[in-house]
């Protein structure tokens, strides 16, 4: 399980780590190329955008030829995104890069999680999986840093030596013994999309990524304009995600052992308050502060979505590839709509309109849990 683990988290760290080094480099592209918000939302959500593109046919791919070989795919072209972003020399390039950045993501992770639910015992999955995207998080808590030192160092450099890195991580896994292949039962895909307790756990993954595309726009923003510099940016990000990855496996062997619903419960309600307080914050000292509890409160529901969607995906007979997949589509969705539709709400109505939206939606998803686990209750 270690090795799996170590091997997993290694590949999604990568990937995290190149989605999150473009946040403290926001203020100066915006800077160098004239953007408005909506136009650095789109820069950011490019990746998510290339993300649902590549979701369900990644999944199918992996489903096909297995995890081990479409880790490998995702990883090449991975590095070919990564060498393109380097060379880019205007935002249409930058955004191109990064939307076959998200495209490749979706392979490399649907490959990476499926690695990990058909290595793992059922009973340890939420573990497991808790680790690896502990592991991503804390590629993202270093993805930001990495990005405000390839400001200092150069950006061509920087990225084209991550290139170099996806290169030697694919070597590694060429070397890797493969995991046990599924059988697909028929009818899978439409049994999983008809049961609530799937499609809610895809829900679980594109809530946080909307919300988390809005504030990656906005508050690298709001703290250039009260002084703040790409690293001191950085250092928020780093510190909220280094909170995120202790957690993240604290959170999933809670809901190993009390269920998916309990943990998931709590942290709605706990994003509720916070989207409301950053709303209105205008302390920059605050909002940093904020931001480290929307990485406890809105990070709270991949872990226990990803093991519901791997559990319901079991029961459907429906492979895990596909399963993650669909997820990564779901999660793509958001991280599409989040920094685009954030940062056009941003310019039109302020900055506290995206937030308290995303407050909504989770007083509705926490009504709709709630109704659940009474269900479940008295069944």
């Amino acid at each position: 399980m270690r090795r799996v683990v170590a091997l997993t988290g290694s590949i999604v760290f990568l990937d995290a780590m190149l989605f999150g080094a473009i946040i403290p480099l926001l203020p100066s592209f915006a800077d160098d190329y004239d953007l408005t918000k909506l136009e650095v939302g789109l820069l950011l959500g490019a990746y998510g955008g290339g993300a649902l593109l590549g979701g369900i046919p990644g999944g199918l791919l992996v489903g096909r030829i297995g995890p081990k070989r479409g880790v490998l795919a995702g990883l090449a072209v991975l590095a070919l995104a990564s060498l393109g972003f380097a060379l880019a020399g205007g935002a249409v390039a930058l955004g191109v890069a990064r939307f076959v950045q998200g495209f490749s993501s979706a392979t490399t992770w649907a490959g990476a999680l499926a690695w990990v639910s058909v290595s793992v015992p059922r009973e340890r999955r939420g573990q497991a999986l808790g680790t690896v995207f502990g592991l991503a998080v804390f590629g993202f808590v270093v993805g930001p840093l990495f990005g405000g030192i390839a400001e200092l160092v150069g950006i061509r450099p920087a990225f084209a030596g991550i290139s170099l890195v996806a290169v030697g991580l694919a070597a590694i896994v060429a070397t890797a013994r493969p995991p046990g292949s599924e059988v697909q039962r028929p009818g899978a895909v439409a049994r999983a999309l008809r049961d609530r307790a799937f499609v809610g756990g895809l829900w679980l993954n594109t809530l946080p990524a909307l919300f988390f595309g809005a504030l990656d726009v906005l508050v690298p923003l709001r703290l250039d304009g009260a002084g703040y510099g790409a690293l001191a940016i950085a250092a928020v990000f780093v510190t909220a995600g280094l909170v995120e990855v202790a957690v993240n496996p604290l959170v999933g062997r809670l809901s190993d052992v009390h269920g998916r619903l309990l943990p998931i419960r709590i942290f709605l309600a706990a994003s509720v308050v916070v989207t409301v307080v950053i709303a209105f914050a205008t302390e920059p000292l605050l909002v940093a502060a904020l931001v480290v509890a929307a990485s406890i409160s809105f990070g709270g529901f991949y872990t226990p979505g990803m093991a519901l969607v791997a559990d319901r995906a079991e029961g459907a007979g429906l492979a895990q590839a596909i399963g993650f997949g669909v997820m990564n589509s779901a999660w793509a969705a958001g991280a599409l709509t989040g920094p685009t539709l954030g940062g056009a709400l941003a310019q039109t109505f302020g900055d506290a309109i995206p937030y308290l939206a995303c407050g909504v939606l989770c007083v509705l998803t926490l009504l709709a849990v709630t109704r659940r686990a009474r269900r479940l209750v008295s069944a």
